[in-house]
């Protein structure tokens, strides 16, 4: 059942019903974030395992890689529900996909979606094609932790701080600190905080926890930053690279904070971080205020936001970079 016909709205209540249906009566249950998991992805998929474990079921959350969840997400675990890939069943009975926009994006795991005896994908990027038995797929909800959210409620599930701390940390992660949120979003953390979320606890571990070495090898990452300002059609475009030697010294939740630096540069709307994951192999990862870098990032084999993208592209830097500035400027 897709979120993709006639009335979206509609559709999306009646694959949000039927999602409900589905995990209501489910007894075993897989949930799988998409690989390198962020806050939205682990976070969803930890609020559902969490309530369907206190339901009785035998409930499991893992990702294809890589060995272990960042370390500011591991206290969103808080029954322990989180497995290593190889201890997935190779057939799962319900398998459900949070936050993941392409089966490609569920790694190694990738195979258990043919496999399964029962599907569901929850989701909101807008470069989803749509797969699963049950499709749970809304673009213009701002987080996947929106349309679990939604999910949990037409189960009648009890929402209390420990639920409403994995559906918070997406979020507020997913909207760049509700820049990006709508009234409903918003209306939506209010809920959450009166059930009890400790923001302070939540959100310190995520963007506030840094090691002081870290200061240091973020000077540098900047001062070598460059701004293109003719790039993404005259929109203007800043990048930096972060290589493998500090991607191997540094946890992810340092990394993957350099974007939301660089897009603070005024002259820039496109904001862009090179991240080396292989001896010729970059992680890119985008923002911009304006320009739709999901559509660019398709265009190169990724995917994502329109204002919230990535790609992973083989070559030199300054060769991927030019390669996305092409694509940019179409």
């Amino acid at each position: 059942m897709s979120a993709a016909t006639d009335s979206p709205e509609t559709d999306v209540a009646t694959a949000v019903a039927a999602a409900a249906e589905l995990l209501g009566s489910a007894r075993d249950v897989t949930l799988l974030a998409h690989v390198q998991p962020d806050a939205d992805a682990l976070g969803s998929a930890l609020a559902l395992g969490t309530v369907l474990a206190r339901r009785g079921a035998q409930v499991r959350v893992s990702f294809g890689s890589p060995a272990g969840a960042p370390e500011s997400l591991r206290p969103l675990d808080a029954l322990g529900l989180l497995v290593p890939p190889d201890e997935v069943p190779a057939a799962p009975d319900l398998l459900v996909m949070c936050d993941t926009a392409a089966v490609e994006r569920l790694g190694s795991l990738a195979d258990r979606l043919a496999a399964a005896r029962a599907s569901l994908l929850i989701d909101h990027h807008a470069s989803n094609p749509g797969f699963g038995d049950v499709q749970v797929l809304d673009p213009s909800a701002e987080a996947t932790a929106v349309l679990v959210h939604r999910v949990l409620t037409a189960m009648g599930a009890t929402i209390d701080a420990t639920v409403g701390a994995c559906l918070y940390a997406g979020l507020v992660t997913d909207t760049s600190g509700f820049r990006r949120a709508g009234p409903a979003a918003h209306r939506m953390a209010a809920q959450l905080l009166e059930a009890g979320v400790d923001v302070e606890a939540v959100l310190r571990p995520i963007s506030d926890d840094h090691p002081f070495s870290w200061l240091g090898a973020l000077a540098d990452v900047l001062h070598d930053a460059r701004l293109d300002p003719d790039a993404a059609g005259g929109h203007g475009l800043v990048s930096a690279v972060v290589p493998v030697a500090l991607m191997e010294r540094f946890r992810v939740e340092e990394v993957d904070g350099v974007v939301d630096l660089l897009r603070t540069a005024s002259e820039a709307d496109v904001a862009v971080v090179a991240k080396q994951v292989g001896p010729r192999r970059w992680s890119l990862s985008m923002r911009s205020r304006t320009v739709d870098v999901a559509a660019a990032a398709v265009a190169l084999g990724g995917g994502g936001h329109p204002r919230a993208a990535g790609v992973t592209l083989d070559g030199e830097p300054a060769e991927v970079l030019d390669r996305l500035k092409a694509v940019l400027g179409r």
